[in-house]
């Protein structure tokens, strides 16, 4: 029989706390180790900065872990499940929130449902655009919601499209109203986007939720940035808030005219007879081929 108190069947063993790891349970009844939980992260708030991102590969995500990012948050898509798992493998001791889709759940039985269904996986927390309702529904059943507040891009058609929120006192109060129903239906975080970054200040002292700030300043508890946007993945334009640590995308376009240019020297010295060249050829023995001509000559 499993151990508890010596780590046996899985169970983490107690040395993972000098490694600076937390050993948890997921929802789901799996054990694992992680660098924060729910607690711990809502016991920075205002002491640290935390540091966030959205990986979408295993790549990503292993290198993330491995520079120390703080929080995760992935894209989890309940008809094909395989990346967001295959995301969570490659990190598998950093918090990490399933962003789950809007459209996926039509009432708060299908909330719930959703909610647990990324939490069997590996999830610590999902992250949603549900109304208070479907977040309520899914904290009552244990499940650490973070909402999104602000700019939410796929309601932009009630804040006017894809630009900033708040810059009026109209604006302002009714993203402080939305917060706080967040809060007040169970949520442990809300990401804030877009939005003044004087006003997120205000409104994260004024409110329990940890606030994970995108495009809207430093005025919040985390500071989240997509692992696109930081490694340069796509080409111009690019989000405003956004900043480019590296450019892979321009060394992708290299690699890119590197093939090219491969395959056309290949193709041009078969065309003039530079290749294959006698290195790159296999040497038969002096007799053979005239001994081999000889008898298929012959029939024989």
């Amino acid at each position: 029989m499993a151990s508890h108190a010596t780590g046996d069947g899985g169970i983490p063993p107690r040395d993972a706390t000098k490694r600076g790891l937390t050993r948890i349970m997921t929802l789901g009844g799996a054990y694992g180790t992680r660098n924060y939980t729910v607690k711990d992260l809502l016991d920075q708030k205002g002491q640290k900065v935390l540091v966030e991102t959205a990986t979408f590969s295993p790549e990503e995500a292993a290198a993330a872990e491995k520079a120390g990012i703080d929080t995760m948050k992935v894209r989890f898509d309940p008809s094909h499940p395989d990346l967001a798992v295959a995301i969570r493998k490659a990190a598998p001791n950093t918090f990490m929130a399933f962003s789950v889709p809007l459209v996926a759940a039509a009432s708060e039985v299908d909330a719930v449902r959703l909610a647990y269904d990324a939490m069997s996986l590996g999830a610590d927390a999902i992250m949603c655009q549900w109304s208070p309702r479907f977040v309520s529904a899914a904290a009552e059943g244990g499940v650490p919601v973070q909402g999104h507040a602000g700019l939410v891009p796929r309601k932009s058609t009630w804040t006017g499209g894809l630009k900033a929120v708040g810059k009026t006192l109209e604006e302002a109060i009714w993203v402080y109203r939305e917060i706080k129903a967040l809060e007040d239906a169970g949520a442990y975080a809300v990401e804030v986007e877009v939005i003044p970054e004087k006003l997120l200040a205000e409104i994260s002292k004024r409110t329990t939720l940890l606030t994970s700030s995108i495009g809207a300043g430093s005025g919040g508890d985390i500071q989240f940035l997509f692992a696109e946007d930081i490694l340069g993945n796509n080409p111009p334009p690019y989000p405003r808030h956004s900043k480019q640590y590296r450019q892979l995308y321009k060394m992708k376009q290299e690699m890119q005219a590197e093939r090219v240019a491969g395959f056309r020297e290949f193709i041009d010295d078969v065309q003039q007879g530079r290749f294959p060249e006698p290195a790159h050829v296999v040497d038969a023995p002096d007799d053979l081929i005239e001994t081999f001509t000889h008898t298929v000559d012959r029939g024989e």
